[in-house]
């Protein structure tokens, strides 16, 4: 498996730098979720964020975790190749689109008392994992494993500019997210329910 942090043109410490200027300061799961992007980025082939929007990310929380994988994979929800599901996890399915191959990155279910073990001299738990994030081997840090989508690549992508109006609600729903009923186009708050429950109107 290739050197994650030698093989690219930028260094740790720009995307590090990328990361803080966007959260405003460094922490360890900003090296983290930095360090997982480049290994993932390795593992898939990728020495740099491959041009083309070839490479689609699924982290599995948002926070911290997340500005330090996006500043290393060049990923943004903006560019529909970043996407959440937030199972409170700080991990990551790496995509690569081209290939159709997916490898899910994981920390070691000890990463923190690894980190601590590599700066015994540091006793604060917070400066330990901040400085060991940055120099622990990769193969240490996480776990790599192929994964098959239960989701086809083609779906999770879509294709953009694809519009079509709820049959319930009238509401536009893009990048072919309708789902199809009894002949109806149906958005998944009319179809499933959503995360809100509508109110009465605000009167005054």
């Amino acid at each position: 498996m290739a050197n994650d942090v030698s093989m690219s043109r930028r260094t740790l410490q720009d995307i590090l730098q990328a990361s803080a200027r966007q959260h405003v300061h460094l922490c360890p799961r900003q090296v983290l979720g930095a360090r997982m992007g480049l290994h993932g980025m390795a593992a898939l082939g990728f020495e740099d964020p491959p041009p083309g929007k070839r490479l689609l990310v699924l982290a599995e929380t948002d926070g911290c975790f997340l500005d330090g994988l996006s500043a290393a994979t060049e990923c943004t929800p903006g560019h529909r190749t970043l996407r959440i599901e937030d199972y409170g996890k700080t991990a990551a399915t790496f995509i690569d689109i081209k290939a159709n191959q997916a490898l899910r990155l994981a920390p070691a279910t000890n990463i923190r008392n690894l980190a601590m073990s590599q700066v015994p001299e540091e006793h604060r738990k917070f400066q330990a994992q901040l400085q060991a994030y940055q120099v622990m081997p990769a193969e240490a840090m996480f776990s790599v494993t192929p994964v098959t989508l239960r989701t086809p690549i083609a779906a999770i992508v879509s294709r953009p500019r694809v519009r079509v109006d709820c049959s319930t609600c009238g509401e536009e729903i893009i990048n072919e997210r309708e789902i199809r009923l009894h002949g109806l186009h149906l958005c998944r708050i009319c179809a499933q329910g959503g995360y809100y429950e509508a109110k009465p109107p605000f009167t005054t």
